[in-house]
């Protein structure tokens, strides 16, 4: 008689198997270079217009993909009719950046890592500003849960101008098993509350040497109750007056900053 398999693992094969077949449309004409660009990018159908195609003909030469040339007032691509895309569309597979440990390991002679967590930041837009952010102030990943989070859509990368390409966004399963691997591996992990009595300075008053992990919530709930019992410690972004709250891009921003300051 055939054992049964367990419904976390019939779970995972079937997650596997979904991501195995998504593509994502890419728009824009930085995203769309930079997706071409890059070499771990799996690229499969690119659409331009002419003018596109000339502005791109450097990454559309090192992308090795034959473009479809699309008239600009019938664009064939499948996107939102809102979507700015200046006339550039490319199919790709989401990327795959490996497993958490590898990506978010201390390197012997480089700066201490850092790493922003994000729980339940569903808005595309804002995960985009702070890949951006992450990308600017050397982040090793962004993390965030495959469920109630942005995933990699066109918004996302077009917002990102690009760091999509280049800075880590893993999606994991469980954000407080990855906490939990990442505590493991020696992080202090920081989760942003306004409530908060000690501020990031202060929380790591003597502690800056060492990798740090910074965890933000949705706007408006912000961190889940599991959350941030899982957190080392909470703390707030130092402030000035009673101005009210950061958008949370902004706050992944100005809270990277702090941790390194």
């Amino acid at each position: 008689m055939a054992v049964k398999k367990p419904r976390w693992v019939v779970e995972k094969e079937q997650a596997k198997k979904a991501a195995s077949a998504e593509t994502v449309w890419l728009f824009g004409l930085h995203a769309v270079r930079d997706a071409l660009m890059n070499p771990a990018r799996v690229k499969l159908r690119l659409i331009v217009t002419r003018n596109a195609a000339d502005r791109l003909g450097e990454a559309i030469a090192v992308g090795g993909l034959e473009p479809e040339i699309a008239d600009p007032r019938r664009f064939t691509a499948p996107l939102d009719p809102q979507s700015v895309h200046q006339g550039a569309a490319l199919e790709v597979k989401p990327l795959d950046w490996g497993p958490l440990e590898a990506i978010c390991a201390s390197a012997p002679g480089e700066a201490p890592p850092r790493v922003l967590l994000l729980d339940r930041v569903s808005d595309p837009h804002n995960v985009g500003a702070i890949l951006r952010s992450a990308e600017v102030f050397g982040a090793c990943a962004v993390i965030a849960p495959h469920r109630h989070s942005a995933p990699e859509t066109g918004a996302l990368a077009k917002t990102a101008s690009g760091a999509l390409e280049r800075q880590p966004y893993l999606r994991v399963t469980n954000l407080g098993r990855a906490i939990e691997a990442l505590q493991g591996m020696g992080y202090v992990v920081l989760g942003l509350a306004g409530e908060a009595e000690r501020t990031i300075e202060e929380a790591l008053e003597g502690r800056r040497e060492g990798p740090v992990a910074l965890v933000l919530g949705a706007e408006g709930p912000g961190l889940r109750e599991k959350t941030r019992e899982t957190c080392d410690e909470l703390v707030r972004i130092a402030f000035s007056g009673d101005f009210g709250s950061l958008n949370v891009s902004n706050a992944a921003a100005v809270a990277l900053y702090a941790s390194r300051r």
